[in-house]
């Protein structure tokens, strides 16, 4: 299957879960666009935004396309800014928090197969 859209093109979702704040997100391509292997989804944090400190049995790779902001990954902590690329392992506790007055922008890569 095919699919060739403008991101914007795809509803965006308030997240909702325990812990997060201002966040929502857009599931770019997903097993039902015919992936098997990978999801990519559009995540945008409002200012002071930010995901709950939690942890998955799969891999993230994660490219930020816009704003500012820093990810909290086991025991380190780094600033991002467009450009950069994050790589979280399995299994470790992780966040992201948007600390600028814009909004933080990124794609982030999962597995399909949990």
């Amino acid at each position: 299957m095919f699919k060739a859209i403008h991101y914007s093109e795809v509803s965006r979702e308030k997240v909702e879960n325990e812990g997060s704040k201002g966040i929502t997100v857009r599931r770019l391509i997903t097993r039902e666009d015919g992936a098997k292997n990978f999801a990519m989804r559009f995540f945008e944090l409002e200012p002071g935004g930010h995901t709950p400190l939690h942890s998955h049995d799969w891999e993230h790779e994660v490219f930020v396309l816009d704003g500012k902001g820093s990810v909290i990954c086991g025991d380190s902590e780094a600033d991002i800014t467009p450009g950069y690329v994050v790589f979280i392992p399995p299994k470790v506790k992780h966040c992201f928090r948007n600390r600028a007055e814009q909004k933080l922008s990124f794609l982030c890569l999962i597995p399909n197969k949990k």
